[in-house]
């Protein structure tokens, strides 16, 4: 059983920078890609990154490309999402996600994400 635990969150001024860690467990990475989603309240679910295990390739959205990154220690299997020049609007509950028969479009369908780990809040105050 593949398990994913998020951890990392926090409260931060704007501007300001937090690193995500994303455990992951019981999978091996080939064929696979992980993912980091956000909800805020009272808005839809939003894929922000993703890396593809067998390349290390990355997807960003638009709304972090180039203040978010997203990494892989495979040694840990422990996948990073660090965020730097947090905005207020970036709050939000953070998940990980698995997806493990990964085929294109790393943040193309949250529905192809077979495992989710509990959220963890990022708080950006103004």
């Amino acid at each position: 059983e593949v398990q994913l635990q998020a951890s990392g969150g926090g409260l931060v001024q704007a501007g300001g920078s937090l690193r995500l860690s994303c455990a992951v467990s019981g999978l091996t990475f080939g064929n696979s890609a992980i993912a980091w989603f956000r909800q805020a309240p009272g808005k839809e679910r939003e894929g922000v990154a993703c890396i593809v295990s067998d390349n290390d390739d990355t997807v960003y959205s638009d709304s972090v490309k180039g203040r978010f990154t997203i990494a892989s220690d495979n040694a840990k299997n422990t996948v990073y999402l660090q965020m730097n020049s947090l905005k207020p609007e970036d709050t939000a509950v953070y998940y990980c996600a698995a997806d493990l028969n990964f085929t294109s479009n790393c943040l193309g369908d949250a529905g192809k994400y077979d495992s989710w780990g509990q959220g963890t809040q990022v708080t950006v105050s103004s």
